[in-house]
């Protein structure tokens, strides 16, 4: 099998249409459809199943393109180092919006200091969203809080930060001398949307206290939180690194949790296939560096 049928195959696998994927592909139907009959005659295994005139992934297609996808990066990756050296150098990273906002800024700017010529690729989202970019092999590698359950995924410890509960500057559980997480059971919660890390992580907490989080309010903006809470319409727990200016100024306050301490860690999280190149290893280097920087600011 060659590296054309790998990328016939995986454009049939993001179209699930032999037509539209022969067009990307400036092909004609019948070679692609050729191709991808030969891969599964060469395999002995059905990549698609074809019902109704409709085409349905197999479970060992899933499989199968998640090895192909990698072999055809490392293979590009291989021809713009030998062919393209002078212009080669493109770095596409992801980050959840904590380490976005916290973290990114400082070393992009340092990298970029040190090899003004190399372009970086950035991209901010939620977990979910953030993974399946690096299993699409969208991403090189990403910044993620809380660690990742997704499959061939791996991780590296970077980064440890804490969520705080932040709660509106006359709320009465300020004036309590002892906080659990049971005294928050019938508050109302103004949370991050579903998907997001900390959402996820604040989920596994309350669950371990057979507490179910049914917040009043959601968002994909830890601003349009902090905002609300402020205004009195609930409490929110949020990473400290992102509210503590709002708490220092006093436009919200906070409360110490005496059960639990909501720590966590990030990592830096690449596929198991990937080819980092030398270029990525020397930013994940930058990232990694930040977590004694940090040691060092707090002693």
């Amino acid at each position: 099998m060659t590296i054309r049928h790998l990328k016939i195959f995986i454009e049939v696998y993001k179209t699930q249409n032999v037509t539209r994927a022969s067009e990307n592909l400036f092909m004609t139907q019948p070679t692609v459809t050729r191709a991808i009959q030969e891969l599964e005659q060469h395999y002995g295994v059905r990549l698609f199943e074809r019902i109704n005139h409709r085409l349905y992934i197999t479970e060992i297609g899933h499989q199968f393109y998640a090895h192909a996808v990698h072999i055809v990066d490392s293979f590009n990756q291989m021809e713009k180092e030998l062919t393209d050296w002078d212009e080669f150098g493109i770095v596409r990273i992801g980050a959840t919006s904590t380490l976005a906002s916290v973290i990114l800024p400082t070393v992009l700017s340092k990298f970029e200091k040190l090899h003004p010529n190399i372009k970086i690729k950035c991209t901010v989202g939620n977990g979910t969203t953030i993974q399946k970019m690096i299993l699409d092999n969208e991403l090189d590698f990403a910044l993620i809080e809380g660690g990742t359950m997704m499959e061939h995924l791996k991780t590296e410890e970077f980064y440890e930060d804490k969520l705080i509960l932040i709660l509106p500057p006359n709320s009465q559980l300020i004036k309590e001398k002892n906080l659990s997480i049971h005294d928050l059971n019938n508050a109302n919660f103004l949370l991050r949307e579903n998907g997001s890390m900390v959402r996820s992580f604040l989920n596994h907490i309350f669950a371990k206290h057979e507490i179910v989080l049914s917040p009043t309010m959601e968002s994909i903006s830890t601003h349009a939180i902090i905002q609300a809470v402020h205004s009195g319409l609930g409490i929110s727990f949020l990473p400290e690194d992102l509210v503590s200016h709002s708490v220092e100024s006093g436009y919200v306050a906070t409360k110490q949790i005496d059960d639990e301490n909501f720590s966590r860690k990030s990592y830096i999280v690449w596929h198991e296939n990937k080819f980092l190149t030398k270029l990525s290893n020397e930013l994940i280097s930058l990232f990694k560096n930040t977590k004694k920087l940090k040691s060092k600011s707090q002693d």
